[in-house]
């Protein structure tokens, strides 16, 4: 039998899709406030991965990732996804979302993502959340799995989670 012990603190990040700069500076200040003090950004990319969000959101969408100073305990995650589902609405109009927010976390070993959409390869945390390994870190980079999303195979994705996850080992070692 295995003893139960309380799970190491993991790092949180956001990744947002707006149609502007302005609407992506604004939604990050939201977050800062309810999650901490953003410590890494991603460049702002193109987000020309899929039209998924096209009808939604319009056309010349804008992609970045940001993470948070604050290291969390894992079993939030459902409960951070619900408040950027709350954020998501409060910047919506007629229905229309103008920024997605996804949260997830980073270990050493992966990146977790949170979704309020159920599927084969996702597992049910609570309050109608879903979380999913995205990538896995193996051979010293990560690596895609086969239901990754394309924007998170992308060059500037895996150049933020390594800096991410440099700097959430950093973190560990002076959380000791």
């Amino acid at each position: 039998m295995g003893t139960i012990k309380k799970p190491e603190l993991v790092k949180l990040f956001a990744g947002l899709i707006a149609s502007s700069e302005e609407q992506l500076t604004g939604a990050l200040s939201g977050l800062e406030k309810k999650f901490g003090k953003i410590d890494v950004k991603s460049p702002c990319v193109n987000f020309d991965f899929t039209d998924y969000y096209a009808a939604e959101m319009g056309g010349g969408l804008l992609r970045l990732w940001a993470g948070f100073e604050p290291l969390a305990d894992p079993s939030a995650l459902a409960g951070i996804k619900i408040a950027t589902n709350e954020m998501e609405a409060e910047h919506s109009s007629e229905g229309k979302r103008s920024v997605n927010i996804d949260p997830g976390y980073i270990t050493p070993a992966k990146v977790v993502l949170a979704s309020s959409k159920d599927f084969s390869h996702r597992l049910y945390l609570s309050g109608g959340i879903y979380g999913e390994v995205t990538l896995m870190y193996r051979r010293n980079s990560f690596e895609a799995l086969e239901w990754t999303y394309p924007d998170y195979k992308s060059k500037p994705a895996l150049d933020f989670f390594t800096a991410l996850r440099k700097i959430f080992r950093e973190q560990l070692k002076t959380n000791i």
